[in-house]
């Protein structure tokens, strides 16, 4: 290892600390690695940001977790996180009834009268016992093919434009399958207390002065990161984890791919909504609204005592703040017109497209000495995102001639 006192060298320079940039430095760290961490924002995270107002904490893009992910398990930093999990399954709103998706076994359903959700729980079921490599073996095109190709698209769309971010289904049908798999495996969750949560506790588990934030860089190759108005940063490798479009601003060469984009709109109840903690999502494409949940009913940190936070994902641009008013009364079953708008959220590029054909693991190796990671390089996930960050540390400790630390799979436990 090169231990240079300077404190403008490290083995290795990081440039972006959202969580993919953040989690590659606990694995390097981990294996004996100095590791510097360049951000140009004022605050690390990225895309997990949560801002506060009135005591309400609202997230920016609000992403779905799922408590079957792995790699928050294996990232270091992370065994504080806490997983605030949404009831099972999900509500569909669809042709002016509510039907639960993937909560019910086929034979409870059946019992209950609801052929569509045994035969939704069946085909769930049947996805989450699939190996992944035989997911991934499919023949592949696009979500929509495949969903028009299958008995359950009426249902089974809301849930997938989800998931997926993507109205449209344009995604590819192996991701779709995965994004499935996933669901059905486990609980649909928040990290407690706000996205920024989890960047936020994988910051403060970083050495004092690994993470620098406002330094904007101009450059990078294997052994320089070159910035705007902090200096020169001389390393033995570099990790370039920003986004896709950042990425290939630095990285000529780099695919800047199509992106999704995602309107978060954040009401105010006067007074506690009752709610059973599901997500609700809404079926019928003649309205703006994806999903919706009370979110303080799944994770109570996020609004003051007596009001309830009911955070509400538009797929699209913004859409007339009365339109999603009018049709949350009719979701919700309960007047709107008292509640309070506190954020309106538009992210013109919330998460990189994944259209056919996809590879779900890209390379994060572009030479010995230079490496990318992201959710741009895996799967549009958290777990995609942390999961890149372990490939690329891996690539770069192979480089270094390091053992690289086993990390056994395991889902985190689900949270009350």
């Amino acid at each position: 290892m090169l231990n240079s006192a300077h404190a403008h060298h490290a083995d290795v320079v990081i440039v972006g600390a959202g969580v993919s940039g953040l989690a590659a430095a606990h694995h390097l760290i981990a294996a004996g690695v100095t590791v510097i961490v360049l951000e140009g924002a004022d605050d690390p995270g990225g895309r997990m940001a949560t801002e506060t107002v009135d005591g309400f904490r609202l997230d920016r893009i609000g992403q779905l977790l799922n408590t079957a992910y792995t790699e928050p398990a294996r990232t270091p930093g992370l065994e504080d996180l806490v997983l605030k999990p949404f009831a099972p399954g999900a509500l569909v709103h669809s042709d002016g009834r509510t039907l639960r998706a993937g909560a019910l076994t086929r034979a409870r359903a059946l019992t209950s009268g609801s052929l569509d959700q045994a035969r939704i729980g069946a085909a769930l079921a049947r996805l989450a016992a699939l190996p992944e490599e035989r997911l991934l073996a499919r023949p592949e095109r696009t979500a929509h093919a495949a969903l028009s190709s299958r008995s359950l698209g009426t249902t089974l769309r809301p849930l997938l434009a989800a998931l997926l971010r993507d109205p449209a289904l344009t995604t590819s049908s192996r991701v779709a399958d995965l994004a499935l798999r996933t669901f059905a495996r486990g609980r649909l969750a928040v990290p407690e207390g706000g996205a920024a949560t989890l960047p936020a506790l994988l910051a403060a588990a970083l050495p004092p002065g690994t993470v620098r934030t406002g330094v904007r860089v101009r450059s990078l190759a294997t052994n320089l990161v070159t910035t705007e108005e902090h200096g020169d940063f001389s390393c033995r490798s570099a990790v370039l984890a920003t986004g896709a479009r950042a990425a290939a601003e630095l990285l000529p060469g780099l695919r800047v791919p199509a992106f999704h984009q995602v309107t978060v709109m954040h009401h105010a109840t006067t007074t506690p909504l009752a709610w059973d903690g599901s997500l609700l999502l809404d079926g019928d494409p003649d309205w703006p609204v994806a999903h919706t949940a009370v979110m303080s009913a799944v994770d109570p940190t996020r609004a003051p005592a007596g009001r309830s936070l009911v955070t509400t994902t538009v797929l699209g641009p913004p859409p007339p703040t009365r339109t999603v008013a009018s049709r949350l009364a009719r979701l919700y079953e309960t007047a709107t017109r008292d509640w309070e708008l506190l954020a309106v959220h538009h992210t013109p590029e919330a998460v990189p497209a994944m259209p056919p054909p996809q590879d779900t693991r890209r390379t994060v190796r572009v030479l010995a000495g230079l490496y990318v990671c992201g959710d741009h390089r895996d799967t549009n996930t958290v777990e995609g995102a942390l999961r890149s960050a372990r490939r690329a540390a891996a690539a770069l400790l192979r480089d270094f001639g390091i053992p690289v630390p086993s990390t056994p799979e395991a889902a985190l436990p689900l949270a009350a």
